[in-house]
């Protein structure tokens, strides 16, 4: 089952997710606040070998740490992992791919994976690969976006143009779809932010490697009059610019 109505360009997440590495912690508030409620799930599990699938720089790497787990970083982006490991936040670091993991079967009693397989190309290979580096006993965590994310931006670009600037997101359905192989149970919250102009809500995107990272994507400047266009089509509330995330958590029990 593909995640995504086009492939994922992993090549662009890489860089894109590179460059944002100096600045992520201060700008990634939805990743923090989805990771700290996915912590919450753990529920006193014993394990101490944790997998941190999509570190990123290593803000909830360094979280499993002080709980005095053993974490191995892992990330696509060379970027993000030499900044995790500038700042010290895990015991190993691996730079590899989450579709496919370069450690042994029921290596690791936690996978924890925040935010991260929406950018891959097929959710159930990954969870099933998640489950195979998972001792017997052990969790999988992990949260993505769902169908819904970006809506209000998604209508504001459709009255500009007729390119396609969203990242796909799967429906609920096919995420629960993935899951059905294994035991799990699956939360589903809705994220709001508000923005008083396009420019900082553009660049919370950004600023957090979340822009359009699809094969096939379409390049071009982000001109004035696009801009201009693009913050009077956005939908408003109270005057401040919306947008919504709607994020899926799950917990798979590694039987």
């Amino acid at each position: 089952m593909s995640s995504v109505a086009e492939c994922v360009d992993k090549r662009a997440v890489a860089c894109a997710f590179g460059r944002a590495a100096a600045n992520y912690d201060v700008v990634a508030k939805l990743q923090q606040q989805t990771g700290e409620f996915l912590m919450q799930q753990i529920s006193g599990h014993p394990g101490r070998v944790v997998l941190d699938a999509g570190c990123g720089t290593g803000f909830f790497s360094h979280r499993w740490r002080q709980q005095g787990r053993q974490v191995i970083a892992l990330d696509l982006a060379s970027g993000m992992l030499a900044h995790a490991r500038e700042k010290q936040a895990a015991d190993y670091y691996l730079q590899g791919d989450i579709e496919h993991l370069g450690l042994a079967d029921s290596s690791v009693d936690i996978c924890f994976s925040n935010l991260v397989v929406q950018w891959c190309d097929n959710l159930s290979g990954v969870l099933t690969e998640l489950y195979r580096v998972t001792r017997p006993g052990g969790l999988i965590l992990f949260s993505t976006l769902a169908q819904g994310s970006l809506h209000e931006l998604q209508q504001a670009w459709s009255a500009v143009d007729n390119y396609q600037h969203i990242n796909h997101f799967l429906p609920q359905q096919m995420i629960k779809d993935a899951c059905q192989d294994f035991r799990h149970r699956l939360i589903s919250q809705v994220y709001r932010q508000q923005y008083s102009h396009i420019l900082p809500l553009l660049g919370s995107l950004k600023g957090i490697g979340a822009t359009h990272l699809h094969c096939g994507r379409q390049q071009g400047l982000m001109t004035r009059g696009r801009l201009t266009a693009l913050e009077q089509a956005y939908p408003r509330e109270d005057k401040h610019l919306p947008l919504s995330y709607q994020v899926v958590f799950g917990v798979i029990y590694r039987d």
